[in-house]
């Protein structure tokens, strides 16, 4: 699978982990020098705080477009370390 955003690969992996129509790419898949750490936070009731990364390809900002679990709860666990996608980032195999 790949994340592609603005004609970008940011991500690819053949071990993505799927959750409600969401590809979760492992940590190591990513391509850094796409990702800004975003201070935004969330609460989901089923998986713990959610972290945002921003996406800057060239000049263009995807505000918060991929998300992850640093501590995630019990029923999540598998997806520590692991981001997905979404604001316009296309996933493909």
């Amino acid at each position: 699978m790949k994340a592609i955003w603005k004609g970008v690969i940011l991500a690819e992996s053949e071990e993505t982990k799927c959750l409600e129509n969401n590809h979760y790419f492992p940590q190591n898949t990513i391509k850094r020098e796409f990702f800004e750490m975003s201070t935004n936070t969330s609460e989901c009731p089923w998986n713990g705080t959610v972290h945002y990364y921003h996406i800057r390809v060239g000049k263009k900002l995807n505000r918060d477009a991929a998300w992850f679990y640093p501590s995630p709860k019990t029923l999540a666990s598998e997806f520590k370390d692991y981001v997905a996608f979404w604001k316009g980032v296309k996933i493909e195999k």
